[in-house]
């Protein structure tokens, strides 16, 4: 079969198999899971790779990670991966298939990501006579929470025996119309890490600030003196984002308390500046805080690492994907400071991250990931179906 031929059988497929698919869909987004927790998602995924005929084996216990063998199965190794675990979200969404689960949503569209993979699976398996090399398929948990599936995946050894020489992953996009695929050279999404504060001293009456270091004001001091470590110390051609998202401290208003806690978010695009800041961090909150008089309890939760596209492989997919879905509908990817384990992988092996549109303003399809009101244009999973099979089948030479 020619290529121009597997590209046309590929599209078929998807076309015929998109219903089946999209009401594997349905069924994830009523039943979400939180991370670590994918068990029903885990058995459905070993389900359809059975009826399949597709071996599998479990990793990090709700990983399922399958492999399917085309022609000359060592000529190359490519690795597809989806995520599938759900946020803390109660949804607002009015749909027949709307989440049972009190206050637990796929919010960020792993259901897409799975359903997309599934498919792609039979596709490829079906297809499996007309191409060369190894494809290796990864169900992977927890890609929302610390530390990241995609790093116990790793760590349980994904990508070993046998080794991919390239990992492909797609996300949903609300804000790119569906049709359309969006691919970015280089890094594409941000490192993320948690910062967790807290100031303390004995406390003491409000009417008598003098005789205790006044926690509320050191901590306030704190919120915008870190801002300056972003803005007078990062290269300013390198996106970086330090945000304090709660502060927590008193309860009256005439006593000061004994402690403030803070909590928030760094982010860079940017591994040297990234732990460079960390550094900066400790130091100068340290100092602040004690030169006012108190205490502090200061940890940074190292999370993800910045996701960057390989360029030989990015340049490759990206060309096959014009050939597949046509210039016209191939954009090109914002940077983005939102964080993605596959950070972990593209450490690893050449990756390439890209983007499914998944906006339909017709169809009042527009709300962003994580919020209660997203969904998307079904019509994307054949696209993504389809896509995801052509990129495994026909990248070549990495």
């Amino acid at each position: 079969m020619t290529n121009s031929s597997l590209k046309e059988r590929i599209k078929q497929l998807a076309n015929k198999y998109a219903s089946e698919f999209i009401e594997i869909r349905h069924h994830l987004h009523s039943h979400p899971e939180l991370s670590y927790k994918e068990f029903e998602t885990s058995n459905l995924i070993q389900q359809k790779l059975t009826e399949f005929g597709i071996p599998f084996e479990i990793k990090a216990t709700t990983g399922v990670i399958g492999l399917i063998e085309g022609k000359n199965p060592s000529k190359k190794i490519i690795a597809l991966r989806a995520d599938m675990d759900a946020l803390p979200i109660k949804e607002e969404n009015i749909v027949p298939y709307k989440s049972q689960n009190e206050g637990v949503m796929h919010a960020c569209g792993h259901d897409v990501h799975t359903s997309v993979l599934l498919g792609a699976s039979k596709i490829l398996n079906e297809l499996k006579n007309e191409f060369e090399g190894t494809i290796k398929l990864i169900f992977q948990p927890g890609e929302e929470r610390n530390p990241g599936g995609a790093s116990l995946l790793i760590k349980a050894g994904v990508l070993e025996d046998p080794k991919p020489s390239a990992i492909v992953a797609l996300h949903v996009h609300p804000g790119l119309q569906t049709g359309k695929l969006s691919f970015r050279n280089g890094v594409v999404m941000a490192s993320a890490d948690e910062i967790f504060i807290t100031v303390r001293s004995k406390g003491g009456h409000a009417a008598s600030p003098h005789t205790t270091a006044d926690t509320i004001l050191i901590a306030s001091h704190l919120v915008v003196a870190l801002q300056q470590i972003i803005s007078r110390n990062r290269n300013p051609f390198s996106p970086s984002v330090l945000t304090i998202s709660s502060f927590q401290g008193g309860y009256t208003t005439n006593v000061i308390p004994s402690e403030v806690k803070l909590m928030g978010t760094f982010r860079a695009m940017d591994e040297e500046w990234r732990f460079k800041a960390h550094e900066l961090i400790r130091k100068e909150a340290t100092g602040l805080v004690e030169s006012m008089g108190a205490e502090i309890d200061l940890h940074i939760d190292v999370g993800y690492p910045v996701v960057q596209n390989d360029e030989k492989l990015h340049s490759l997919a990206a060309e096959q994907a014009i050939i597949f879905a046509g210039k016209d509908n191939i954009e090109q990817t914002e940077m983005r400071m939102g964080a993605e384990d596959f950070g972990f992988y593209t450490q690893k092996i050449p990756g390439c991250f890209f983007r499914l549109g998944v906006m339909n303003k017709e169809k009042g399809i527009t709300s962003g990931v994580h919020t209660p009101t997203f969904n998307i244009d079904e019509s994307a999973i054949e696209i993504g179906m389809g896509i995801m099979a052509w990129l495994a089948s026909s990248i070549d030479n990495i």
